[in-house]
């Protein structure tokens, strides 16, 4: 099921995004990749879809991310804080409008105190500024149903970020243009000066 809800969503999240002229990046640490495959895996995702960051280490997550190493040494590698930062610099390092990152064990091993198999932490941002954060605990239900559940998430997010208020720029150089006409008139006031000293001539 998870495979068909992972088509039949990245079908749904492109429409949406050609519709809104919406371009996507993912960075990925557990799922190595695999909501960027589903979502090229559809004909035609090349006009939506940028690039996807497969950042399995915290090395990669430092050099293609712009990851600090203080939040990987502070919160580890699997946090909201990690997350978080993936998502904002696979925007900010791709130029697009939406990036989804995902961190998270997907076991059988891996796990700390705190952090058992099957928790995901998920991070989507917007070019507009909003940012999303989410947490999973799948439970052990083996490595590859955590990373298909992951990837049905993300795209969930994704899709939730791109029906949101992306057309706010729009709406900001429409309010610049209402101030033009305004600044046409202050030559005028100086007409009127120029008019004063003439008046005794006649």
């Amino acid at each position: 099921m998870a495979g068909s809800d992972a088509r039949a969503l990245s079908r749904s999240l492109l429409d949406l995004c050609r519709m809104r002229k919406l371009t996507i990046a993912t960075a990925e640490s557990c799922t190595g990749g695999l909501v960027a495959g589903a979502l090229t895996d559809i004909p035609g995702s090349s006009d939506v879809i940028d690039r996807g960051f497969v950042t399995y280490s915290n090395d990669a997550k430092r050099a293609m991310l712009g990851v600090e190493a203080s939040t990987l040494t502070n919160f580890g590698a699997v946090s909201k804080e990690t997350a978080t930062a993936m998502a904002v610099g696979a925007l900010e390092r791709a130029g697009v409008d939406l990036a989804v990152a995902i961190t998270g064990i997907a076991g059988p091993g891996g796990a700390t105190p705190g952090k058992p198999v099957g928790l995901v932490h998920f991070a989507a941002a917007a070019r507009d500024g909003r940012i999303v954060h989410r947490e999973h605990r799948f439970g052990a239900i083996g490595r590859s149903a955590v990373r298909q559940r992951s990837v049905v998430e993300a795209l969930r997010m994704l899709m939730d970020l791109a029906r949101g208020p992306v057309q706010a720029k729009p709406r900001r150089e429409a309010a610049v243009t209402r101030l033009r006409p305004r600044v046409t008139r202050s030559p005028r006031r100086h007409a009127v000066k120029r008019r004063t000293p003439r008046s005794p001539r006649g």
